[in-house]
């Protein structure tokens, strides 16, 4: 047996215990970080714009998470598709996450002991003549610091409510663009039925016109009713241009909304006439708080700046580093492994803070004080949400309502123009009757057009604001199953 084998391994035995020893004195100093509970809100039984509130049915009636295809349009649903996949908003909160994603893991990493290996070689070579010498060395190092005040815990804590932030932010970011695209697609459409509006009262505007001409040149007209009917025709074809150019800006922001340029992008629908109005009801007022991504976005930021207040208060206590290696040295390189060329050392750190011209004391009290501001945006993301609600639903009975005594306006207005017109014809009306008559249809037709445009954002606004059927899979609340 060769008799320096067992001098070979002997060294390096207190490597493994003193790994053991800081993994068991981390194990057990470390203490659990007490992270303060989200503040509870007093949330209202029912909406007072008027909602289903039977818990039963509510169940079926929570927005799905394909909440678009409610109105019915494929093109619409391929829209929505198509931006959700390539918004530059929503890949920029995706690369957010991934970068908190890092933190999260850089923030973990203090958790467990730090190796590293140092080597070195050199020849020295003698001024004053002599042979050479090589020398080498190698060293393994570890060290631990025990988590005894949760400092570390607590940030690994701030930076993994972080990334949960992150991520109800880039979902926030994905609902808002959506109902951007339902949006301004449904403005695109409505403007388009009013440009058609508008061309069939330039229509019937030049069909009178002709009317006046020939009746100027039988001498049943005078000059001044000709001019102020050329002079309405003029009016009614000055609204195109203008309409025009809001389709198109509508069209160049929804193609920004998809990630195109907007040269080479044109919706197809016509118009409004094929677009289904959903119907919806908003559920519970306390189910909103784990439906909305932006709620829990807020509740992830106070929970990190809760993890920040322990981190701010730990560093205040002195901080215990363990420290063990072990290694070899010798002036041959081909000797640096044998038995007398080894060491090992075990070694234990404490520093503790004296005097830091209250430097710690501020940044806790910094950390707390940014905590209680995030109490007070939490409390207010609820109430916005709320209000949201609130807003739309009141909004779509207010628009219901609007549009229904509208559509009656319109089908009067139409009558009477018919009538003044057919009255003109026979020489009973006077020219002027016939002008007031199409403005008020004009203006009317212009106005059910845009109620019914608002009516449909409104449902839109209804369903961003219960948070677009969003679910958390992290904790299972969101759509009902």
């Amino acid at each position: 047996m060769n008799p320096r084998s067992p001098r070979k391994f002997a060294p390096f035995s207190p490597l493994p215990l003193a790994l053991a020893l800081a993994l068991a004195l981390g194990g057990c100093a470390s203490r659990k970080v007490e992270i303060e509970p989200i503040p509870e809100m007093q949330v209202p039984d029912k909406w007072s714009a008027g909602a289903l509130t039977d818990v039963a049915h509510a169940e079926q009636l929570w927005p799905d998470s394909d909440w678009w295809k409610q109105f019915g349009s494929s093109e619409l649903t391929a829209l929505v598709d198509e931006g959700q996949h390539n918004n530059f908003e929503i890949a920029a909160a995706f690369s957010r996450v991934k970068q908190a994603e890092a933190q999260a893991r850089i923030a973990g990493a203090p958790l467990l002991p730090n190796v590293e290996l140092d080597t070195s070689a050199a020849r020295d070579f003698p001024i004053s003549g002599g042979s050479p010498v090589n020398s080498a060395s190698a060293a393994l190092q570890v060290s631990y610091e025990v988590d005894f005040w949760g400092k570390n815990r607590a940030g690994r804590d701030a930076a993994e409510a972080s990334l949960r932030a992150n991520r109800y932010d880039r979902e926030t970011v994905a609902l808002t663009v959506t109902s951007g695209i339902v949006s301004t697609y449904l403005q695109v459409l409505s403007l388009r039925d009013r440009l058609e509006i508008a061309r069939q009262n330039v229509s019937t505007a030049e069909r009178v016109l002709r009317l006046v001409e020939a009746q100027s040149r039988a001498g049943s007209a005078s000059p001044l009713d000709l001019a102020r009917q050329r002079s309405a025709l003029a009016n009614q074809k000055a609204l195109i241009p203008d309409l025009q150019q809001q389709e198109q800006d509508a069209q160049t922001a929804l193609a920004i909304l998809l990630g195109r340029p907007p040269q080479n992008f044109t919706v197809q629908e016509k118009g409004l006439a094929r677009i289904q109005m959903p119907r919806i009801s908003a559920g519970l007022p306390s189910e909103l708080l784990t439906r909305r991504p932006d709620i829990r976005r807020a509740e992830a930021n106070l929970a990190a700046a809760n993890a920040n207040v322990a981190v701010a208060r730990a560093a205040l206590f002195p901080s215990i580093t363990l420290t063990a290696s072990t290694g070899a040295q010798s002036n041959a390189l081909l000797s640096l492994f044998d038995g007398p060329n080894l060491f090992a050392s075990i070694g234990a750190g404490l520093i503790a803070p004296i005097f830091d011209g209250g430097r710690l004391k501020n940044q806790r009290d910094l950390a707390i004080a940014q905590k209680e501001e995030l109490v007070q945006v939490y409390r207010q993301s609820v109430i916005n949400s709320l209000s949201e609600v609130e807003k739309a639903l009141g909004a779509i009975r207010s628009l219901e309502e609007r549009y229904r005594l509208k559509r009656g306006e319109v089908d009067q207005a139409r009558f009477a123009f018919d009538l003044s017109e057919i009255r003109f014809r026979a020489g009973a009306e006077d020219l002027m009757v016939v002008l007031d008559t199409q403005r008020i249809l004009s203006d009317a037709q212009n106005q059910l057009g845009q109620i019914k445009l608002q009516r449909l954002q409104a449902t839109v606004s209804l369903y961003k604001a219960l948070g677009g059927g969003w679910h958390d899979e992290a904790t299972g609340n969101g759509v009902m199953p």
